[in-house]
């Protein structure tokens, strides 16, 4: 196995599927945002996770979606993509498949609805990762899928030369102290949502960026906000971007029309939601 594999670090952005009008996939769309974050500072983004509305997509769309946006790489930002199927083959068919069509990783979760005992998603995390010599990230995601490792179970799962980064949404600061403390060869970042609180602790104990969905409306600042911090400026940088952030108003002038919804700053005019029981039969 690839003992070298590259550790996301910084900003890792949940991205936004961008959709027509009409409910497609915008591919244009996708590029403009790939590139913005790239003059933003973000070096990793994750490409259909929740934020992306992956559980709104056909198994083709994800297929096609992988193949797409992969050709617009630049190398100066790490693509991973959400892999997670509603079983363990599915799961490691759309991790193989990433890994083919040029992906830098992959992150996968517990399958939604199961809610399995820890052993049991500690061994299909290890399978998966024993299946495909790639990248593989695991986001703990209690809010969402009901399980919710462990760190003693995390500590195991990091000893796997293919997994590389945790992405941590529980609501303990003190799980995210005992992974810290024992220095795993993985890259340990927290989710900014539902648990807001996570972010500023996890830096201090010494993680190496976030997991965010917030850099879909503020890029730069959350960019400063997810560097590691090596260095007393690096804490004062955080705590100035974590205090005063953007205005509102910058923020709105930042923004491309793809990430704008009902719920961002500029209406909904921008990026189309995919509506539950649509025409097209969302998955």
């Amino acid at each position: 196995m690839n003992m070298a594999h590259v550790k996301p670090k910084g900003s890792f952005v949940a991205l936004v599927t961008p959709m027509n009008e009409d409910g497609s996939i915008d591919y244009e769309g996708f590029r403009t945002l790939l590139s913005w974050h790239e003059e933003n500072g973000t070096e990793a983004v994750l490409i259909m996770g929740s934020t992306g509305e992956v559980s709104m997509l056909s198994p083709e769309e994800r297929r096609e979606i992988i193949t797409r946006t992969a050709k617009m790489k630049t190398g100066n930002v790490l693509f991973y993509y959400g892999c997670t199927g509603n079983n363990t083959q599915t799961t490691i068919d759309y991790v193989r498949y990433a890994k083919a069509e040029g992906g830098d990783g992959a992150i996968i979760a517990a399958p939604a609805y199961i809610c399995a005992d820890n052993e049991a998603i500690t061994e299909y995390a290890l399978e998966v990762c024993d299946a495909v010599d790639f990248p593989v990230g695991f986001y703990n995601n209690p809010p969402r899928v009901k399980t919710d490792l462990h760190w003693s179970d995390i500590l195991r799962l990091a000893k796997h030369p293919n997994m590389v980064v945790l992405k941590e949404s529980t609501t303990r600061v003190g799980q995210v102290a005992q992974v810290c403390a024992a220095k795993p060869d993985m890259a340990i970042m927290c989710c900014c949502s539902p648990n807001l609180g996570l972010v500023i602790p996890t830096m201090a104990l010494g993680g190496h960026g976030t997991a965010n969905m917030t850099g879909n409306i503020i890029p730069r600042e959350m960019a400063v906000i997810s560097k590691k911090w090596e260095t007393g400026g690096d804490a004062f940088a955080c705590r100035e971007a974590w205090l005063h952030g953007a205005e509102p108003a910058d923020r709105r002038r930042k923004l491309p029309r793809h990430v704008l919804s009902p719920a961002a700053p500029g209406g909904a005019e921008g990026r189309r939601v995919r509506e539950m029981g649509s025409a097209r039969g969302a998955s």
